[in-house]
């Protein structure tokens, strides 16, 4: 991998980990056009940094919240924050039961396959679709602000999270789409889809460290540049990336980004 590939792989990284339209589909477009083979051992490091440089965005751009939220779970305080943190730990356990016991086998049957990610894409575009015409409109006509996010809500987010695994399903998209379906307030939907991924990608970031060191052919060939490269260009796209995001959510125009995925889609189920 050369910067300029890193680069490329960094952009679509930080924007599309916020956007609606599948991180996992278009880093699989982009390697297919730029050519990639980025599945063995030796390209470990360059996905855990771009992983990391997507959490350090989230944190970054959800600081005022997301310190307050450390503060009472690690003091144990039994408070709002807590009880939110752990609603954020409840919705992280469908998509880590997924990853550590059928990851290899979802990646071995849709992985590089373009023509899953266009169906998966075109089922995002409906699942946006579906959300927006069932509750946003309505919620943007009676000014009606939502409800918080329930323990039951919780579940079924971190349960919709877990099949967003599917390459071209977007997990951003099907989190915050299954919670305004749901009738929880667009605003605090989103924030609590951005949260809720950091548990996961700390959890595939500590697999991957482990399958470097158990791996005897790895080597860090990707190199340092492209490695800065990607994380860096990760982590300020991803920051701009995650304001936007929150604010196309309060307007509740998620719907165009429905459009965007069918026309990709069907690019990719045809091409």
């Amino acid at each position: 991998m050369n910067s300029f590939e890193a680069l490329i792989m960094g952009i679509v990284q930080g924007l599309t980990e916020y956007l609606p339209v599948s991180s996992s589909g278009h880093l699989e477009i982009s390697r297919s056009l730029l050519g990639l083979d980025l599945s063995g051992a030796e390209a470990l490091d360059f996905d855990l940094a771009l992983h990391i440089a997507t959490v350090l965005s989230t944190i970054t751009v959800l600081r005022s919240e997301f310190m307050p939220l450390c503060r009472s779970f690690f003091t144990l305080k039994n408070d709002a924050n807590t009880s939110y943190v752990l609603k954020l730990i409840v919705s992280a356990i469908p998509v880590g039961i997924v990853g550590l016991c059928f990851k290899d086998h979802i990646e071995a049957l849709f992985g590089g396959s373009l023509f899953n990610v266009g169906i998966c894409l075109i089922v995002t575009a409906l699942l946006l679709s579906f959300a927006y015409f069932c509750r946003t409109r309505e919620a943007i006509a009676t000014r009606r602000p939502g409800r918080d996010i329930t323990w039951v809500d919780a579940i079924v987010i971190g349960l919709s999270q877990a099949v967003a695994v599917l390459p071209g399903l977007s997990r951003s998209g099907t989190t915050i789409a299954t919670g305004i379906l749901l009738g929880d307030n667009r605003d605090k939907v989103a924030k609590f889809s951005f949260f809720m991924v950091i548990i996961p990608i700390l959890g595939e970031g500590l697999l991957d460290v482990m399958k470097m060191i158990g791996s005897a052919d790895y080597s860090g060939s990707v190199g340092a540049l492209p490695l800065a490269i990607g994380f860096v260009t990760s982590y300020l796209v991803g920051c701009a990336a995650c304001r936007w995001m929150l604010d196309i959510v309060k307007k509740g125009k998620l719907v165009w980004f429905a459009l965007y995925c069918v026309i990709v889609g069907l690019v990719c189920i045809f091409a």
